[in-house]
């Protein structure tokens, strides 16, 4: 019987109180209650007071937000604290988001409400941090740890990232993959190689989003795993290690207001992944 090494175990305890905890920051993931997308003439949306728009359409380009809000309705900038009384204007590039003003609550913050330009509209969502979901959060039910399920494999980058179009948790919304090179490795009941394409992080560090015969079962519709940075081995190729006991589930599994990336094609694995985060709400 193979004894698992204590200091791992330890390490991989830590990774999921931190895991545990970033879940639960204030107007998190956990506190999103709405996604709505803006339209190009003023008009009211739900869950937050104000009127809100666009300066364009899903057919033109849209460069600008707009909020109106008098004072009765208790808005502040998030950034400053000022009230907002009259209209207000916010620019985004693609993908980014801001989190704009908030209201409610005794301290006038019980409500974050972020700004988001997705698939080139602008979009706000509700952060609320009296949600459910968030007040009753008692962490991420996962599986054991288990060492069988840390295996290293080799990183094979391509000659330039290649952009691969995916879909998203929200059918509305297009994503695009920035694929840097392909993952290669082996696991437990499987006597075949797998090949994952992987996007950059920072400092070189690598990102995989996939799928596994777990998904739908005990575990979300897909899951990602950090890798660290590759490192040159002896053969000279690109050495990697990659332990799915820290794969973990994006937002789009605690709520229906994510706009997180699906696997490209083909990041599939045939067998049964049953190591990292389950299902955060099982049947």
């Amino acid at each position: 019987m193979t004894t698992t090494p204590a200091a791992k175990v330890e390490r991989w305890q830590r990774f999921r109180t931190n895991r545990d905890k970033a879940l639960a920051a204030p107007h998190g993931w956990l506190t999103l209650t709405s996604f709505q997308w803006l339209e190009d003439s003023p008009a009211a949306v739900d869950l937050a007071p104000g009127l809100w728009s666009a300066d364009g359409t899903a057919s033109t380009r849209v460069t600008t937000a707009f909020l109106t809000a008098v004072p009765s309705d208790g808005l502040t900038l998030v950034e400053t604290g000022e009230k907002v009384d009259g209209t207000v204007s916010a620019v985004l590039a693609d993908e980014e988001s801001l989190m704009w003003v908030q209201f409610g609550g005794p301290d006038g913050d019980q409500v974050v409400v972020e700004l988001a330009m997705r698939g080139g509209r602008y979009a706000i969502r509700t952060r609320d941090s009296a949600s459910p979901v968030f007040t009753e959060f008692v962490g991420v039910p996962t599986y054991p740890y288990n060492p069988g399920w840390e295996v290293t494999g080799r990183f094979e980058p391509y000659p330039a990232p290649v952009e691969v179009p995916i879909g998203t948790a929200n059918p509305l919304v297009d994503g695009v993959h920035r694929s840097v090179g392909e993952v290669v490795f082996s696991l437990p009941g499987s006597k075949h190689e797998f090949r994952l394409q992987a996007e950059e992080e920072k400092l070189g560090a690598l990102t995989v989003t996939f799928h596994d015969e777990t998904n739908g079962d005990t575990t979300d519709d897909w899951r990602k795993l950090s890798i660290p940075r590759p490192r040159p081995n002896p053969s000279g190729k690109a050495s990697v290690v990659l332990d799915f006991n820290r794969a973990i589930n994006y937002p789009s599994a605690f709520t229906p207001y994510g706009t997180c990336p699906m696997p490209v094609r083909n990041n599939s694995l045939d067998i049964r992944v049953e190591a990292g985060e389950k299902q955060p709400y099982p049947a």
